[in-house]
């Protein structure tokens, strides 16, 4: 009987068979129309595959070797890219050493990934690793303006105007979080668009970590998206407008009545 070839196995079989197809593409004459590639990419549709057969495979050696030869660098890579293009700088700890976290933490949700819901892995573990970043950043940002304001001493504060603010504010908390469970029960009621879906799915994301966050302004924001889904702004900026309506309604009714209530289709 003939042995079942596991996960990994069949990876292999596949890269070499893409190797001779990339070799055979590189004879074929060149157009003259297009731009050369610059370089080749460190994260691409061959670090997805061994990622895929890596979440696939049962046997440790076999999950350990791909791991080592297609998916480590990518991550290292992938890593060192974001610290620098987002400035994530507020650290108390050597820079490798944040490096090796995140990667640590990319491991803990590689099995997470899952290719059929639309996401590319690049995509993927740009937002996971983004994410984050982002909170381990903004909270040793937190750390240090605090230890610079106990030098401040503030006598003029308004307690009364504080208190409202507070209240506010928890009422705010509270109503959001109510907000994002009732939108992603409902989210194939309230969308039908496939791309609308994936795009709210990664709003409503970014609604749950929104404490860690708020210090990014909606330019980062976007980038993130986009990333995170490959669409376009304008494909994004419409489902957010579609968001920001039903939310401030159902902001006002919650004010009054206490309870969420959405508009019916």
């Amino acid at each position: 009987m003939k042995k079942q070839l596991s996960p990994v196995d069949k990876f292999y079989i596949w890269l070499e068979k893409d190797k001779i197809r990339v070799e055979e593409e590189a004879k074929l004459p060149r157009k003259k129309r297009g731009r050369k590639p610059t370089k080749k990419q460190y994260f691409n549709y061959i670090n997805e595959q061994a990622i895929i057969a890596y979440n696939q495979e049962s046997d440790q050696f076999k999950r350990n070797k791909v791991y080592k030869e297609h998916i480590n660098y990518a991550f290292n890579k992938l890593v060192e890219n974001i610290i620098h293009t987002f400035k994530f700088y507020y650290f108390d700890v050597p820079y490798e050493d944040v490096k090796c976290e995140v990667v640590a933490f990319l491991n803990e949700k590689i099995h997470k990934y899952n290719p059929d819901k639309g996401s590319k892995a690049y995509s993927y573990f740009s937002i996971v690793a983004k994410n984050y970043l982002i909170i381990q950043n903004n909270a040793n940002y937190a750390k240090l303006k605090q230890k610079a304001d106990l030098t401040v001493i503030d006598d003029q504060r308004d307690l009364e105007g504080e208190q409202v603010y507070s209240d506010y504010q928890e009422s705010l908390r509270d109503f959001t979080n109510l907000w994002c469970d009732y939108y992603d029960r409902n989210l194939n009621n309230i969308f039908t668009n496939k791309r609308d879906i994936i795009v709210a799915d990664s709003l409503l994301e970014l609604f749950r970590i929104r404490e860690n966050i708020e210090n990014f302004n909606k330019k980062a924001l976007y980038i993130l998206i986009r990333e995170r889904t490959g669409l376009k702004t304008q494909n994004i900026t419409k489902v957010v407008n579609k968001m920001k309506v039903d939310f401030i309604k159902a902001f006002k009714k919650y004010q009054t009545s206490g309870l969420l209530q959405m508009s019916k289709k």
